[in-house]
């Protein structure tokens, strides 16, 4: 059986916040990067005192490992995730199950007008 050639993956994402993070100097971070999970991020924090003892900061903890930049920021650790406003919080969690689970940043829609259906991407300005 003849060997596939196997087409290249994407591993990381580039996302716009609705509000931005806004930093101690007054500035705001929207544009950022999300990589793809790997299993052991999402076994690790389940050790982190923090997650024991309140098990919604798993998200938290999650998010500033995959978060690979954000704005200007030199990192991105749990204070920044926990300083986010709720709808980037909300918009980071969503984008987080689809490139994990679909592997794209993309969603399928369709026109309610003429029922054409296309991809839209969900991580650029404009987007969804």
């Amino acid at each position: 059986m003849a060997a596939q050639k196997a087409t290249p993956l994407q591993t990381e994402f580039e996302f716009t916040l609705p509000k931005g993070y806004l930093d101690a100097d007054g500035n705001i971070h929207r544009s950022g990067t999300m990589r793809l999970a790997t299993a052991m991020d999402e076994i690790v924090p389940l050790r982190d005192p923090r997650v024991k003892n309140n098990q919604a900061y798993l998200t938290v903890v999650i998010l500033s490992r995959v978060i690979t930049r954000l704005g200007d920021l030199d990192e991105v650790n749990t204070g920044v995730i926990e300083k986010l406003f709720t709808a980037d919080l909300a918009y980071l969690q969503d984008f987080y199950r689809r490139i994990n689970s679909d592997g794209t940043s993309q969603l399928t829609v369709t026109c309610p007008e003429c029922s054409h259906t296309f991809q839209v991407e969900t991580g650029e300005p404009g987007g969804l």
